[in-house]
């Protein structure tokens, strides 16, 4: 079914992509829904009576308001993982097809190996094995008190 493992990648990248985008659609359709209902003011003369009959209403919709926000947030969450895993994913190696070029006959002289430049190669020495001529600190003192030219 699939060629390789960028394949699979890819594909497990949109899936979890696509289900965070429809968790998010679903959850601004919920939010829509919910605020497309009438609210209702209650009004009373006894405030007891008020905050007893409102009270329910209001842990219900508090209850959703929660309810939307997690889901809002583990969408919000899935999308960028989706994302993430497809900008992530290797890249295949563009093969472009060259001509073959027809080789020129070689001299004798030519016949030998060619030597092929190598990639850089760093040589190191260890510090222990660098020695400098330190100068002597008379002849810095010397060399500090003796006039400069000046160019004016």
């Amino acid at each position: 079914m699939f060629k390789n493992f960028r394949d699979k990648i890819a594909l497990s990248g949109i899936t979890v992509l696509g289900i965070g985008v429809a968790l998010l659609v679903f959850t601004f359709i919920s939010a829509y829904g919910f605020l497309a209902q009438s609210l209702s003011i209650i009004a009373s003369q006894d405030l007891v009576q008020t905050f007893g009959e409102a009270l329910a209403p209001l842990i219900v919709t508090c209850i959703r308001i929660m309810y939307l926000g997690v889901m809002g947030w583990v969408g919000s969450l899935l999308t960028i993982r989706g994302v993430t895993i497809i900008a992530h994913t290797p890249q295949t190696p563009t093969v472009v097809p060259q001509k073959p070029i027809p080789a020129p006959e070689k001299r004798q002289e030519e016949a030998k190996p060619e030597a092929k430049p190598s990639e850089s190669e760093f040589v190191g020495t260890p510090l222990e094995q660098v020695s400098q001529p330190q100068p002597e600190p008379k002849e810095r003192q010397k060399k500090d008190s003796s006039p400069q030219p000046s160019n004016h």
